[in-house]
């Protein structure tokens, strides 16, 4: 199976100066298939939100090549990798990154409209997700008028809005209450069961990994080691049927 993302021997350096500079990720390898649920987490430092920029195509490496869906982001123009992230990738944030002149509908049909989909088609699909994320009552609400668990489900129904292979969640429970958190963190798993969808969390909370079925633990800009994860297949279900109940 071809991979959706590949990193080979990636570095990444900042200048600091005319002489000094901070190398902030080494020798980095990491290749995810389609459909996969890989967690990236290490201590604050340690190079995971520098690698999240380059797996979502944010950025480019100082030395080696990343690949996004075989294509070297490094070779590709801005304007055709941002096309190109854009059909792929779905970005969930901490900080939820929406535009606060945008009501809910609005900031859902925007990634759509980045690739040319029609007003008509955009504006149905953006209500459709906003629906079946409780979110009905609340398009056209902006977002300081809503709760953060409800921006945050605002960023998720964007994320999903070009129908991407990869979910890119960082910290995405970084800012919401430990039930919203859950509803958040069960509905990637359902995007991942239930969909196929590559899932790639960037944490450093280690309740969060046992969703992901491999993590990837980075220290000191390395790939420390790497994890399979056995416990998060009945995870998120177990926490469903318990609120059932």
């Amino acid at each position: 199976m071809k991979s959706i993302i590949k990193m080979d021997d990636v570095w990444k350096r900042y200048q600091m100066g005319k002489t000094e500079g901070l190398t902030v990720l080494k020798e980095v390898d990491l290749e995810i298939k389609p459909g996969e649920f890989v967690a990236i987490t290490g201590p604050s430092g340690s190079g995971k939100s520098t690698m999240m920029h380059l797996v979502g195509a944010l950025d480019v490496p100082s030395y080696g090549n990343v690949y996004l869906d075989e294509k070297n982001i490094g070779n590709i123009s801005e304007s055709s990798l941002t096309l190109l992230r854009s059909k792929k990738i779905g970005f969930i944030f901490q900080q939820f990154n929406l535009i606060p002149t945008l009501n809910a509908l609005q900031n859902v049909m925007l990634p759509m409209e980045l690739i040319d989909v029609s007003e008509e088609k955009a504006k149905k699909r953006a209500e459709d997700l906003l629906n079946m994320l409780g979110l009905g009552d609340r398009l056209h609400h902006k977002p300081s008028e809503l709760s953060g668990g409800q921006q945050q489900r605002v960023a998720i129904a964007r994320a999903l809005a070009n129908d991407p292979e990869v979910i890119l969640a960082d910290e995405p429970t970084g800012n919401l209450d430990s039930k919203t958190g859950t509803f958040v963190m069960n509905f990637l798993g359902e995007m991942h069961e239930k969909y196929g969808k590559t899932i790639i969390l960037v944490t450093h909370d280690l309740d969060l990994v046992h969703y992901a079925k491999r993590v990837v633990h980075i220290k000191d800009g390395r790939i420390e080691k790497e994890v399979k994860n056995r416990k998060n297949s009945k995870l998120y279900k177990n926490k469903n049927k318990r609120k059932r109940r």
